[in-house]
Formats: structure tokens, sequence, C-alpha cells
């Protein structure tokens, strides 16, 4: 499974982006999806997950009621919705593929895409 991330950008705090992440390959509704992010000089956390048929959907408490994570199966994409955005949510973010589903770890995830840049400004 190959991803790839697309959506970052600069927008002001209180303001909205939606993240996508296309996969390649077959086995794409097989897969958790989850998306972690990276801010400078801090370590991966984990941000949002969703089942591979996309019935449960998990979220840091972080980003809980202000972010949606949702899957279309037949376009092998994975969405996430960032509404309300403050800026320490700016992070580098990533999609990610897992069949353990040992969501919250980024460590159990099988396949990354490269990173989308997410700048708030306040």
């Amino acid at each position: 499974v190959q991803l790839q991330a697309s959506g970052g950008g600069l927008v002001q705090a209180g303001g909205s982006l939606r993240l996508s992440c296309a996969a390649s390959g077959r086995t794409f509704s097989s897969y958790n999806m989850g998306w972690f992010r990276q801010a400078p000089g801090k370590e991966r956390e984990f941000v949002a997950a969703i089942s591979w048929r996309g019935g449960k959907t998990y979220y840091a408490d972080s980003v809980k009621g202000r972010f949606t994570i949702s899957r279309d199966n037949a376009k092998n994409t994975v969405y996430l919705e960032m509404n309300s955005l403050k800026p320490e949510d700016t992070a580098a973010y990533y999609c990610a593929a897992d069949r353990s589903g040992r969501i919250y770890n980024p460590y159990e995830y099988d396949y990354w895409g490269q990173g989308t840049l997410v700048t708030v400004s306040s």
C-alpha cells in the first residue's frame, strides 16, 4: 500500500482544513487507517483513526469535537476534517495504514505516507 497525503496549508486560528490520504493497492479496505502529527522538536503523536470498515473512529483528546476522520473505500481515500484549528495544531500530518488493531501506537502501523504540513497562525 502506498499512501499520499495532501491538503495541508496555512490557516488562521479558528479556520478549517481537510486533509486527504489517497492509497494505492487493492487491499486498502482491509486496513485500519490513522492520522498522526509531529511538531518540530516533538514526538509523533496519535490524532485519529478509523476502522477498516469505517464503523469505529478514535480520537486524541486534544482534537475530539474538532476533527473528524472518515474514509471512502470505493475511492481508496481517508480524510481528516479539521475545524476550529488552534496554533498548537501546527505540525506535519501523516496518514498510516494498520492491520494490528493497535491503532494508538505508531510503531504498529505498516505503511506511512509523506507528511503534509499544517500551519495555524494566531
